[in-house]
């Protein structure tokens, strides 16, 4: 099983390892941040959507591994830690440390997010971060299920362009890597997709009349990475305990583009 998660991951950069989670682990999951996002807003970052978009009922959250006072943050800190999703991520990159944890709600009419590659954020050096994406609710197309170009891993970052904010809520979208195609996923609840920082991926809007594409997602980066962007230190280690490493100066290959957050 670790082999062949391995071998497809050195071959397309993402591999897709079903009912890591429980049908019972997703509903307590899910039934926290759903609880957490009705009583505040104290969890998310500001995208900046009008009061009328889909996303200002239900903002993405940001770390919220670093409130484990409320449980949506003590439920990231423990499924960041989770064997079952360390172990895997430890395969492909080594030793680990998590930099990052986020909650997606994607209520029915959101805009999707444009194509993008996660390191141009991270600047995870001389390695590259990993993420981690759990499905919280099944996934597909209809209701903004990532869609992901395998084979991008091996292609630099690329610089983005402008996005149709009519479909992404964020700006800038990096073209699909000549040579290479964009595939749908499709996942069950408590499935887990992991990619490269380099493969290029995004979403559409949620089409669907009343289905939310919630999804648990984490960022890990190498032990033995030399820097990071400053918004991701501090990093957790395995047994809980946070370190620093120096911060990745400058705007990256991309400019100003790299300082907001994925």
């Amino acid at each position: 099983m670790i082999s062949t998660v391995a071998e497809v991951y050195a071959r397309d950069g993402i591999v897709q390892v079903p009912g890591v989670l429980s049908r019972v682990e997703v509903e307590q999951i899910k039934a926290a941040y759903m609880e957490q996002v009705a009583v505040d807003h104290s969890l998310a970052i500001d995208d900046g959507v009008p009061a009328e978009d889909p996303l200002a009922q239900y903002p993405r959250f940001v770390h919220p591994h670093r409130r484990t006072e409320v449980e949506a943050g003590r439920l990231a800190m423990e499924w960041m830690l989770d064997n079952r999703i360390l172990d895997v991520v430890e395969t492909l990159i080594g030793p680990a440390l998590g930099a990052q944890s986020m909650f997606y709600f994607k209520p029915p009419g959101a805009r999707g997010q444009a194509m993008h590659q996660d390191n141009t954020f991270l600047r995870a050096h001389p390695e590259t971060c990993l993420a981690a994406w759990i499905a919280i609710d099944d996934v597909d197309a209809e209701n903004g299920g990532l869609a992901v170009v395998p084979g991008s891993h091996e292609v630099e970052l690329v610089c983005p362009e402008e996005a149709d904010l009519t479909e992404s809520f964020t700006n800038a979208e990096v073209p699909i890597p000549e040579g290479l195609s964009k595939v749908q996923t499709r996942m069950k609840a408590g499935d887990v997709l992991f990619f490269h920082g380099s493969v290029v991926h995004g979403s559409r809007p949620n089409t669907s009349a009343d289905r939310f594409r919630r999804s648990l997602i984490f960022h890990y980066i190498s032990e033995e990475s030399t820097e990071i962007a400053a918004f991701y230190n501090p990093l957790v280690r395995p047994d809980r305990r946070t370190t620093v490493i120096p911060e990745a100066i400058g705007g990256g290959p991309c400019g100003d583009y790299a300082n907001a957050e994925p």
